[in-house]
């Protein structure tokens, strides 16, 4: 028996990427396409399997499953099977970006039009896959908010900032809805809500812009969350059980300098505005007091080992004060391009490597060295045995590496 039971079946978790927006330019997206994640799923999860990786985030791609209020969720059988064979536990994404073309968010029924896929989806995974079952109703909804509604990057392509609160409220009461479905399926279903951390600051020379940009700290990056947990609009429906799961996701361009106009700009590494990852993780927490993840991370090109180690520092940090940290995801598993440009980020575990047509994943060997590291600092499996979910996460053991590493936090990137 775990002295401290984690909810995960490994501390280290992953995903693929999975959007499924309308681009502003380029017409629907399939991410799982692009990255050919769809036919190479077996050997994307064995490569988790033996990475010491038992959880992944796995989308269901509702643009291509819904067509006119009937459901087809064939494109998602490869994944299950793969995902059986290699005894890898889902996080389902349900409503990453992308949403289908009979469906508008801002309509009267939208959040009734997702509650029923939502039901749906769970009524054909819940059975095909071992539990404990998890899902995440609406990806990001801040910043998808953000894109979809101020930016105008995706559908429904908005940009006016009142556009984005109101597209911001609609998934809220989407994602709730959403959830109470799915657990008239499965009522032991567990929500992970992700969004990101968001540090925003003024410009140096622009001191009236400071409320501004505080807003955008304080205010914004905790509405979504406050809505789901009840804490605001509680017309909505939101409660604590709805909220469960906080997954912050923990990124470079979380930390930015106030723009008027678009989106705010990325501080550099050495700016001295930056907080630390401990800090804004200790905010959250003391915000909701709800079990915590990373639902998201990852360094660019060479710089993937060491800002896993920066990362590892920091949430050790934060689990030496006492936050309830249960997994950090390393995302993504396999490498994504650039929603702007097409090129590839190389950020994941893998590279991807083009070869007559096919993607072949070539793991980015300084990073696994690093994750290996910890893992072993952490007294964590490296290579997942017959049956990964028998025994919880032992997070005593991740609390005594904490004690005993005594990691500071800082706000160096560099």
């Amino acid at each position: 028996m775990a002295e401290r039971p984690g909810i995960f079946p490994t501390f280290f978790i992953s995903g693929f990427e999975c959007s499924t927006f309308v681009w502003k330019d380029r017409g629907r997206r399939d991410l799982v396409a692009e990255t050919q994640h769809r036919e190479r799923a077996e050997e994307d999860y064995d490569l988790l399997r033996h990475l010491g990786i038992a959880t992944a985030r796995e989308g269901i791609p509702w643009p291509m499953v819904q067509r006119g209020g009937r459901y087809d969720f064939s494109p998602i059988d490869p994944m299950i099977a793969a995902m059986n064979r290699c005894r890898i536990l889902p996080i389902w994404d349900l409503f990453h970006y992308g949403y289908p073309d009979e469906v508008d968010p801002f309509a009267e029924d939208f959040a009734e039009q997702f509650a029923r896929y939502c039901r749906a989806a769970a009524e054909y995974v819940v059975p095909r896959v071992r539990g404990p079952h998890f899902f995440t109703p609406v990806n990001e909804i801040t910043f998808f908010a953000y894109t979809g509604g101020e930016w105008g990057w995706v559908a429904p392509f908005r940009t006016v900032r009142e556009d984005r609160f109101r597209l911001r409220l609609a998934l809220c009461k989407a994602a709730i809805a959403g959830a109470r479905a799915i657990r008239e399926v499965e009522p032991q279903a567990r929500m992970v809500n992700i969004d990101p951390l968001v540090q925003v600051v003024p410009p140096r020379d622009r001191p009236d812009l400071a409320e501004a940009a505080r807003r955008e700290s304080d205010e914004d990056m905790f509405l979504a969350w406050d809505v789901l947990g009840g804490l605001r609009h509680p017309e909505l429906g939101g409660a604590p059980e709805i909220l469960d799961i906080v997954g912050a996701n923990n990124y470079s361009f979380g930390q930015m300098e106030y723009r008027e106009q678009g989106p705010h700009a990325a501080l550099p590494p050495d700016d001295d505005r930056i907080v630390s990852l401990c800090d804004l993780l200790r905010a959250v927490w003391e915000r909701y007091r709800r079990p915590m993840l990373i639902g998201e991370t990852s360094g660019m090109n060479e710089g993937r080992p060491a800002w896993l180690k920066d990362l590892m520092e920091e949430s050790l940090a934060a689990v030496e004060q006492g936050m309830d940290l249960h997994a950090i995801c390393l995302f993504p598993a396999v490498d994504m391009p650039d929603w702007h440009t097409g090129d590839w980020l190389h950020n994941g575990i893998c590279d991807l490597v083009e070869e007559g047509g096919a993607l072949t994943r070539v793991p980015y060997e300084p990073y696994v060295q690093e994750l290996r590291r910890w893992q072993k600092l952490l007294n964590r499996v490296t290579e997942l045995d017959e049956d990964p979910f028998s025994d919880p996460v032992e997070l005593e053991d991740v609390v005594q590496a904490a004690h005993r590493l005594h990691t500071r936090a800082d706000k160096d990137w560099s």
